[in-house]
């Protein structure tokens, strides 16, 4: 793709300022607005930028749809004595399964678009705020009639989660109407990554453009009665990449039991595969993971040893590095070990998203894995 010299400088504008208008570039580059209208036109037709809004085209780009919202996480500094007032302490975070993965990402370099919808309130802006500072691009990101959604999450004092309680009304009005004015950024997506905190119809919407544009989907279930939700969409038979259930959810998405041991979890991942997902990554805690392929079979992965500080976003930091090394050229397998490093680092980090969560870090996390493995 050659571009004139006056194209670069307006791509090089557009980095700086995504919203800026012809007028504005036509003023900052002293030219009319006419001149820069036919300069725009010309660099879609190019392909280095998507559409309204100027979207700068990216190589291995994701596009992230799914919740954003504030998440309030309460750890119990002894052990939970239910029905009574527990010691503990509280803390407040930008949180959403979406708005996460998509921060993930971003700290692991990958260049990330993220849909989703915070209310016109001070949390809102905070979101959008924290999550345009990680490196994530939040254009597309809907301001709701509904306050922007919050995640409680109580933990025992060991870190682990005893129940959690989701408002998510603004990511559940989130719908195809919503979606519409991002159907070009989602076609021209490297992949899209799908949260199930969406209502179906926007899942559905979703799944249709990224099937015309050959894009391939990863979907994280994100809770059983999310999963259970999701299940009837899978019997449409879109072409999803990868489903990445834990075992609750995986029972949910195959509407029934799931056989004991080993040879239970294939059969139900083999099941899915029927329907049209390539990759089924069933994450099992303590245990590591099954990822199964369509034709190809299946492996078990042992969780890397983690001190565990607070679990809240390690499936998402999972999920994000699994998504990251697959468009860096990594194969299934080890791109689901690199998800490991990931959630082992996160669980071990008081905060729902690694702050200093790099590509390096984790592969300096796998070295020293497999130094001590030798």
């Amino acid at each position: 793709m050659m571009l004139t010299q006056r194209e670069r400088e307006i791509v090089t504008l557009l980095r700086r300022d995504p919203l800026a208008g012809p007028q504005e570039i036509a003023e900052a580059l002293g030219m009319t607005r006419a001149a820069a209208n036919v300069h725009l036109s010309n660099l879609g037709k190019k392909g280095a930028i998507l559409g309204r809004g100027y979207i700068l085209r990216q190589e291995n780009a994701v596009v992230v749809i799914g919740g954003a919202n504030i998440d309030i996480k309460v750890r119990s500094t002894a052990p939970i004595r239910r029905r009574t007032s527990n010691p503990g302490r509280s803390d407040t975070t930008s949180g959403g399964v979406g708005r996460n993965i998509a921060e993930n990402l971003a700290r692991l370099g990958t260049p990330t678009y993220l849909i989703a919808a915070v209310g016109r309130d001070a949390a809102g802006e905070r979101l959008l705020g924290d999550t345009q500072a990680a490196g994530v691009r939040v254009d597309h990101v809907h301001r709701s009639g509904h306050p922007t959604g919050t995640y409680t999450a109580v933990l025992d004092a060991d870190g682990d989660l005893v129940v959690a309680v989701a408002d998510m009304a603004a990511t559940d009005a989130l719908g195809p109407e919503e979606l519409r004015h991002a159907r070009e950024l989602i076609g021209h997506a490297s992949m899209l990554v799908l949260d199930g905190n969406l209502s179906p119809e926007a899942l559905a919407y979703a799944l249709d453009i990224a099937r015309s544009h050959d894009v391939p989907v990863l979907v994280e279930p994100v809770s059983v009665p999310k999963a259970a939700l999701l299940a009837p969409l899978l019997a449409h038979g879109w072409p999803i990449f990868a489903v990445t259930p834990n075992l609750d959810e995986l029972k949910a998405l195959v509407a029934g039991p799931v056989g004991a041991g080993d040879d239970g979890l294939v059969r139900a991942a083999d099941s899915l595969h029927e329907r049209g997902v390539r990759h089924v990554w069933v994450r099992l805690g303590e245990r590591g993971s099954l990822l199964s392929t369509r034709g190809e079979g299946h492996t078990f992965l042992a969780a890397p040893p983690a001190e565990v500080r607070d679990v809240t976003g390690a499936g998402d930091a999972m999920l994000a590095a699994f998504a990251h090394a697959l468009l860096t050229g990594s194969e299934p397998v080890e791109a689901a070990r690199y998800g490991h490093a990931a959630a082992a680092l996160t669980v071990a980090a008081a905060a729902t998203v690694r702050p200093d969560l790099t590509s390096r870090l984790i592969e300096d996390a796998l070295n020293d894995s497999t130094r001590r493995n030798t």
